[in-house]
């Protein structure tokens, strides 16, 4: 089934299975197969294979961004693979960038800890309850996220509410503009 939606986010907390070494290499599931995430989703078992064919032949690279932000790259995915349990990403934070080296400390101290894919649906269906099962997506792009941010934002992130969209521009140029101010800009 064709997915109405445009551009969808989903987020999966690194729980126990996120690991950093060197300060820099981080991986860890940016998706697990067969459990449904807060609006009833599921993604199916070979979702992610023909969008992770496509990126392996044309020698492209998912992108490793900040809060889902195309202008703030931090990093590069080095390996995506689906196995039995999900989608594992495996990658480097660039500390050549100032994002970058925030997020390494931001993992290590514990203060970011989830993974969230920005996707088209390409094909779904619907069980007998009415849960959407994914069975085709193309992947765009994994992001670290901040889990309480990204998890209020899940249903506009989906694009079911122009108008929660607008809210959430507002309220992320708001944390913006206090970030700033505590900066000293």
């Amino acid at each position: 089934m064709e997915s109405e939606y445009g551009l969808e986010h989903k987020f999966q907390k690194f729980g126990g299975g996120i690991r950093i070494r060197d300060k820099s290499v981080i991986e860890g599931y940016a998706s697990l197969f067969g459990e449904p995430d807060q609006s009833g989703d599921i993604v199916q078992k070979g979702a992610y294979s023909e969008t992770i064919r496509k990126i392996c032949a044309a020698e492209d690279r998912v992108k490793m961004l900040w809060q889902h932000d195309p202008l703030q790259p931090i990093g590069v995915w080095d390996e995506v693979r689906e196995d039995g349990r999900g989608l594992w990403v495996k990658g480097r934070l660039l500390d050549c960038t100032q994002r970058g080296r925030e997020a390494a400390a931001l993992i290590e101290a514990g203060a970011i800890d989830g993974l969230s894919i920005g996707y088209r649906t390409i094909r779904s269906t619907k069980d007998d309850r009415g849960q959407r099962l994914l069975t085709e997506l193309e992947l765009w792009e994994v992001s670290l996220v901040t889990f309480p941010m990204l998890s209020s934002a899940r249903v506009a992130c989906k694009g079911e509410d122009p108008a929660a969209d607008d809210s959430l521009r507002e309220l992320a140029a708001a944390f913006e503009a206090a970030r700033l101010e505590l900066a000293g800009r």
